[in-house]
């Protein structure tokens, strides 16, 4: 007979569905990673286009035709800009967010800025698997994977005071901080078998903490819109929002070291 409390239960009680649509999500996504090319940018346009699709329904939730038409018009201009990488191309990711904009009575600085980091992160993800190679991006999921993974537990098992409990009530400062533990170690890990070089420990627990504020971000957002989720898609897990948030604040960090630092590729 379990010495658990109804309230010691209840912390636990997501779990199996979470993890069955983890371990789901976690298989499609690394089998797309692994293809690489049209695969994976197929993969990353239509998370882009069901995300900015989510975002739209929290602001905007009795029109949802729009919000279908806008998710196609997602993934037109996204295929587009993946084929075209020029300042004109990159000019097309306002395209999305200032038709969006114009057609909502209200949030429409919100929407802009929303969509257009969602995708600008995700054509990140998409250069960062086509000019660094396989094991970049794979380190890049990982560090997410690990800071949101151990952070829940740690989160849910040791408790004590919240990390910024106005926007995220749930978030403590013991899963904050294993998330940023469990990133350096990562980071040590692709030290033995990369030539990345010890700088990468650091900049997985910063990355880390990119993440997190991804994840801080979309909390806020929903906060907002006063829902508890950006959709029911995933069991569990809420909405592909919820579940990639923490992915996007990475995505988007990267992004500018990469254009601050001009970080070479890696060898492996």
């Amino acid at each position: 007979m379990s010495d658990e409390t109804p309230a010691q239960a209840a912390k636990w009680d997501d779990l199996t569905v979470r993890i069955t649509s983890a371990v789901i999500m976690t298989f499609v996504g690394a089998v797309g990673v692994i293809l690489g090319g049209h695969w994976f940018q197929m993969m990353v346009v239509f998370v882009t286009a069901v995300m900015v699709w989510e975002l739209w329904m929290m602001i905007r939730p009795e029109s949802a035709t729009s919000g279908m038409l806008l998710a196609a018009l997602v993934a037109s201009v996204m295929s587009g800009q993946l084929l075209d990488e020029t300042w004109i191309g990159l000019a097309l990711f306002l395209v999305v967010p200032s038709v969006g904009a114009f057609y909502l009575r209200k949030e429409k600085v919100t929407f802009f800025f929303f969509a257009l980091g969602i995708q600008v992160a995700g054509w990140g993800l998409v250069s960062f698997r086509s000019d660094y190679g396989f094991t970049w991006i794979l380190w890049l999921m990982t560090v997410v994977i690990a800071t949101d993974v151990f952070g829940y537990f740690a989160g849910r098992t040791l408790g004590g005071p919240k990390f910024w409990p106005s926007i995220s009530p749930k978030k403590t400062w013991s899963g904050t901080s294993a998330g940023w533990i469990a990133a350096g170690v990562v980071g040590f890990i692709f030290t033995l078998f990369t030539n990345a070089g010890w700088s990468i420990v650091w900049i997985s627990m910063v990355l880390s903490f990119a993440s997190q504020m991804g994840d801080i971000a979309e909390s806020a957002l929903k906060r907002r819109m006063r829902v508890k989720d950006s959709s029911a898609l995933i069991p569990g897990h809420g909405g592909l929002f919820d579940r990639f948030d923490a992915l996007l604040g990475a995505a988007l960090f990267m992004l500018l070291v990469a254009y601050v630092f001009n970080v070479p590729g890696v060898a492996f």
